[in-house]
């Protein structure tokens, strides 16, 4: 009897905190992204300084502060890729998935109007985080998508490579 009420205990335990895990991955560290009218979608422009914002409707966000590449927004915008030639296009850009329940950012559908045209990537700040870049892309229906990738110097930063002269020191603290 002492045997069979151990393996129960393991087993409640295991199905207790693998819910857990699954309920602090999905929902439990992302929060709401408060809208800032005017500065929540900006992009770089080419020889530029600072990111340029860019008019928008229909902003949704979501973050989270476990991880600096956990940022994901949709909103809307009457640019078209063919009218930002003034700004840096990405080149390869990869989206990154979002948690099911965050209904407006599809990545798997991003990335496949990225591949065919429909939708084109820009760069929307450098080192928004250290070795976190924000990409923002358009598609050809005025639907807009953000996320946070790491850059060259981040890749290596969180790989354990040596970062090397071209990177900025890493923030302290």
């Amino acid at each position: 009897m002492t045997g069979k009420l151990l393996a129960l205990i393991l087993v409640i335990s295991a199905v207790l905190a693998g819910a857990g895990m699954y309920y602090l991955q999905v929902y439990g560290f992302y929060y709401e992204v408060e809208p800032r009218p005017g500065q929540d979608v900006v992009v770089l422009a080419r020889g530029a300084e600072a990111p340029e914002p860019i008019a928008y409707t229909a902003f949704q966000a979501i973050d989270a502060d476990s991880s600096p590449i956990r940022y994901r927004a949709c909103f809307e915008t009457e640019m078209m890729p063919d009218q930002m030639v003034d700004f840096i296009p990405v080149e390869n850009p990869e989206p990154l998935t979002a948690p099911g329940w965050f209904d407006c950012y599809d990545a798997v559908a991003l990335a496949d109007a990225l591949k065919t045209g429909q939708a084109q990537a820009f760069m929307g700040a450098k080192n928004i985080h250290y070795g976190v870049d924000q990409i923002v892309a358009i598609t050809q229906d005025g639907k807009g998508y953000i996320w946070h990738a790491l850059n060259n110097c981040g890749e290596k930063a969180y790989d354990g490579t040596v970062v090397g002269e071209e990177c900025p020191p890493r923030p302290e603290g």
